[in-house]
């Protein structure tokens, strides 16, 4: 059950979160209305009013202080306490400095679209002009997240003001990380090589997260907006994929009715400079579009939600049915472990857009089954790759597979308990966030360990 300084805190921790999330508020200007806040709910505390009571007034005074305390009710009027704060005559969100700040983006966007043709001015082949983008064994392919990762991060580290030493600090992985990469004697198109190539972007994701948090990445709640940005991101990324897409075609057969040909202008710059501009300026809009991101995510979170938890019980169901088990070829492996990681991925964004006061639903059972079939799936295929390698031995694939899946067992068996306990009123919700946040560094640590020390055991093929 949830005492009293329990609810508080986790009230206090939602409005804190979304106030986070405007652009126009800095972290020196949030700290000071939370301080103002505290203080509010303790002297009412004092004068003997309960916790809630004292939250309750404290919003309301605190809202007739502030303009950006009756923006946070308006948006969130569902529940009693942010109506309390409503104004009618409420102005909108502060406006900041939107244009330097796009001038900064857009100057970023064309360092990242340029990073990825640089190579080609010290003799490396032109992209599009021989070997696929993501051929294994190319030089673009392993090194594709140094590309862009690094101007994100820098963007999260100016617009969060980051001291020096963070900056620092993150400079030095992005280098560590490149030198990894490109230094390590690889076999070309190897085992070791291409799983280093694709754990790379995980392991710097943390990197990205740490410049997201400005620095401060313990806290939990950074972390669950960092998990919310990642979410919307991917979003944004993929309508501007499909968009660039349209453009690309529709540029290629407008210049082919006039008999130019400009599939190599497509291939060789539209396609992979836009690709790299587009995660800087789909951050952007992220960050600048939030309340319209927000609205989106969640209901495409409820819709694959039911959608997901059916294909798993189909899929065990015909696994019983047919006594089949599931054959380990790595596209076989790749191809579950991404089933697995789209549902941590629909757990993890239902509980960042979940009110942590809400008393159990029925969405809460449904996501408790989808994360025990994503279990089961686990463990069957974690029985298989360990009989795999029982027959076979040890190889990077098998390894790298073992080691995922045993990640996401963890994860997935762990998060059912925490569920399962909520479900049945013997512990709180704020327990299932915690677990989520502070379990994500360690999927980077595991893509860490698979770029620099797999290479070292299997000697590097």
């Amino acid at each position: 059950m949830l005492t009293h300084d329990d609810a508080l805190e986790a009230q206090i921790t939602q409005w804190r979160s979304w106030l986070r999330r405007r652009p126009a508020i800095s972290d020196s200007d949030l700290e000071e209305l939370e301080g103002h806040l505290r203080d509010l709910v303790a002297d009412l505390r004092a004068a003997g009013l309960a916790a809630d009571e004292a939250f309750l007034v404290a919003v309301k005074r605190l809202g007739d202080l502030d303009a950006v305390s009756r923006e946070f009710a308006r948006e969130h009027s569902e529940r009693l306490w942010k109506q309390l704060v409503m104004a009618k005559n409420a102005d909108g969100e502060p406006s900041g400095s939107r244009a330097h700040e796009a001038t900064v983006v857009i100057g970023l966007a064309m360092a990242a679209a340029a990073a990825i043709k640089l190579p080609e001015l010290f003799g490396y082949p032109k992209i599009g002009s021989g070997d696929g983008f993501f051929d294994s064994g190319t030089f673009y392919f392993p090194n594709v997240s140094l590309f862009v990762l690094p101007f994100l991060a820098g963007y999260f580290a100016w617009k969060r003001r980051l001291d020096r030493l963070g900056c620092l600090r993150l400079a030095l992985a992005f280098a560590a990380a490149a030198l990894a990469i490109n230094a390590l004697p690889f076999t070309a198109g190897g085992h070791t090589q291409t799983l280093a190539a694709l754990h790379l972007p995980i392991a710097l994701w943390l990197a990205v997260g740490i410049a997201y948090s400005g620095g401060r990445w313990f806290d939990g709640s950074r972390r669950m907006d960092f998990v919310r940005f990642s979410g919307e991101l991917f979003i944004y990324y993929v309508l501007m994929a499909l968009g660039g897409g349209v453009l690309t075609g529709f540029t290629a057969v407008s210049f082919a009715a006039i008999g130019a040909d400009v599939e190599w202008f497509a291939q060789q710059w539209m396609l992979p400079c836009g690709a790299m501009g587009a995660v800087i300026v789909g951050a952007w809009l992220v960050e600048a579009k939030q309340s319209v991101v927000e609205n989106m995510a969640p209901v495409l979170t409820r819709l694959f939600t039911p959608l997901f938890t059916l294909a798993l019980l189909a899929l065990l169901v015909t696994m019983a049915w047919t006594g089949s088990g599931i054959e380990m070829e790595r596209e076989v492996l790749i191809g579950f472990d991404l089933l697995l990681a789209v549902v941590l991925g629909l757990l993890l964004y239902a509980i960042s857009a979940r009110d942590v006061q809400a008393p159990p639903g029925a969405f809460d059972a449904l996501q408790l089954l989808l994360v025990v079939c994503a279990l089961v799936v686990d463990a069957v295929a974690l029985s298989a790759i360990a009989g795999r390698i029982s027959e076979f031995g040890l190889s990077p694939n098998r390894v790298a597979a073992l080691g995922e899946n045993l990640v996401l067992l963890v994860n997935l068996a762990w998060s059912a308990w925490l569920y399962a306990r909520f479900l049945t009123g013997r512990g709180p919700f704020a327990a299932l966030e915690r677990w989520q946040t502070g379990y994500l560094p360690v999927y980077a640590v595991w893509a860490a360990v698979v770029v620099v020390a797999f290479p070292l055991l299997f000697g590097f093929v």
